[in-house]
């Protein structure tokens, strides 16, 4: 038994490189489209919500709300953007398309092409998350330097969220299982992980709660670096992120191997 999960974990630390290489050669034929659909939900959350709602809320902590809201959207466009790669296109490669058993021919293993999906959603989380912090910042609510500072949070968070949504791949039958996901965990989160107002704000028992949540901790990593502000407990929001990215991943190749080769 465990000289079977072995041969489904990843061969080497590079074989990963070939499944992104591939995602990213198809990729680029709807690049233009697939950026600017990632960004139409976030842009829409900050503008709508930071000019609208911001007129009523004023300021939070000293800062205007719009630029309180352009961090939580930098780390809500990184997780839904990683999320829906991973649900929608690898379960896509892995079902409709047959993508990856065409590469089990080759010598990559099962934990090879799970890598590879996963730094290939972390990539396009990266996009996106850059992407709406690049207009933050040109629109005067960030520093330039802040894209720089928080990409290495926006590529945690996308292969967090991205392992995640690997599990669900695991097990779902088919895209229909998809949306319980979407409206009982990933929305959910950005209601209660401070994306969209100040956690402090909500009852203890919330606190508490996304105080556990992956999103919570994004946040609490990204929005201090874009305001100009001292990130606290950075040791303890980059080791939650790391659990939630590696324990899900061995995970889902556990139940990979037993969905796809039994």
């Amino acid at each position: 038994m465990r000289e079977g999960y072995a041969a489904v974990m990843p061969a080497n630390a590079y074989n990963w490189v070939a499944v992104w290489r591939r995602n990213f050669l198809a990729w680029r034929k709807v690049a233009l489209a697939s950026v600017l659909g990632n960004l139409a939900d976030p842009m829409t959350n900050l503008f709508g919500l930071g000019f609208g709602l911001g007129i009523i809320v004023g300021l939070i902590d000293g800062t205007s709300y719009i630029a309180f809201l352009a961090g939580g959207m930098v780390a809500t466009s990184a997780m839904t953007a990683a999320t829906f790669e991973t649900m929608y296109a690898a379960f896509a490669r892995m079902r409709a398309q047959r993508t990856w058993e065409a590469i089990l021919c080759t010598q990559l293993t099962l934990g090879d092409i799970v890598l590879g999906e996963l730094a290939w959603a972390a990539t396009k989380a990266v996009l996106a998350g850059t992407a709406i912090a690049v207009v933050a910042v040109t629109l005067g609510y960030a520093a330039w330097a802040s894209i720089i500072y928080s990409i290495p949070a926006i590529a945690i968070t996308g292969f967090v969220f991205a392992s995640l949504a690997m599990v669900v791949v695991s097990l779902a039958p088919s895209y229909d299982y998809f949306v319980f996901y979407q409206t009982l965990v990933v929305t959910p989160m950005v209601f209660l992980c401070g994306a969209v107002f100040p956690v402090s704000q909500m009852p203890s028992a919330f606190q508490r709660v996304a105080g556990l949540l992956p999103l919570a901790h994004s946040v609490d990593l990204i929005r201090p670096v874009m305001l100009g502000l001292p990130t606290g407990g950075i040791g303890l929001h980059i080791g939650a992120l790391c659990m939630y990215a590696v324990l899900p991943f061995f995970l889902s190749i556990a139940l990979f191997r037993r969905r796809l080769m039994r």
